[in-house]
């Protein structure tokens, strides 16, 4: 232990012995700060700025709903466009997925393609890219954190559901560091009350646990109907169970769970 001022010590040693203490305090401070800090190890969000006006300028022209469900994230997302509302039906749906993205950027653009929306739930695919870009399972988290600690500060009633990191082909190579996003993603979930993880990964996977080739299409990256069929049949039951009651005061309501009762 470090002597007091009060005790005699040679100055020489003193010296040293504090130097030491500074340099093992800064050290200690760079690695918490890469940790709270991980946009910095991002790409730049504002390649996405031309992308994001493209959904304002459409919000300009027909603003969607309030008290939707808004699914958003990067091209697994963006590609489910022409079927999300069915296949997520009965339920009020905005579709927000943006190709390319990572965690970071949804962070960056949530108050203008999230706040504004004042949506009562958020479905999240984000982290595939994020672990393409070289950023470590913790800094997502981390990132993910800050995300959910967004929406909780500006849509408190809010509920999040957070889609686990899928398994592809052409990234099969970085499942092991999926995995470990995947399960700090889970336990992140389990330590916020109002937030979900829905695994869509494990029914993803054939008898070996390996990715299903039926699933993708020719990038073995991106899924084809039938691998979205498997999101439908995985989120659905989980959205409806927690959302129908918000959506029982639209018209219809008992017919439309009849006509898509699984």
């Amino acid at each position: 232990m470090m002597k007091t001022p009060r005790q005699i010590v040679p100055s020489l040693l003193l010296g040293c012995l504090l130097l030491l203490g500074c340099k093992t305090h800064t050290d200690t401070h760079v690695a918490v700060e890469v940790s709270n800090d991980p946009s910095e190890d991002y790409p730049n969000p504002e390649r996405f700025e031309n992308a994001i006006k493209k959904f304002e300028a459409a919000d300009a022209e027909n603003m969607p709903p309030d008290n939707a469900v808004l699914c958003i994230g990067s091209s697994s997302m963006r590609m489910w466009r022409d079927h999300l509302e069915k296949d997520l039906a009965p339920l009020t749906v905005i579709g927000r997925g943006f190709g390319g993205s990572n965690t970071n950027d949804v962070l960056h653009y949530a108050d203008r393609i999230i706040i504004p929306y004042q949506p009562r739930a958020i479905v999240i695919y984000e982290g595939d890219n994020d672990v393409a870009q070289g950023i470590s399972p913790e800094e997502i988290a981390a990132t993910y954190a800050k995300l959910l600690d967004k929406i909780d500060t500006e849509l408190p009633d809010c509920r999040v559901y957070i889609l686990a990191v899928k398994p592809s082909i052409k990234r099969w190579s970085m499942w092991p560091t999926m995995q470990r996003v995947n399960a700090l993603l889970a336990e992140l979930a389990r330590e916020r009350d109002g937030v979900t993880y829905i695994d869509i990964a494990t029914p993803m996977l054939n008898d070996a646990d390996e990715p299903r080739p039926d699933l993708f299409i020719e990038d073995d990256l991106h899924m084809n109907r039938k691998g979205y069929e498997v999101w439908r049949d995985t989120i659905r039951p989980i959205l409806v169970d927690t959302e129908k009651q918000y959506e029982r005061q639209r018209v219809g309501w008992v017919e439309l769970c009849d006509t898509h009762r699984e």
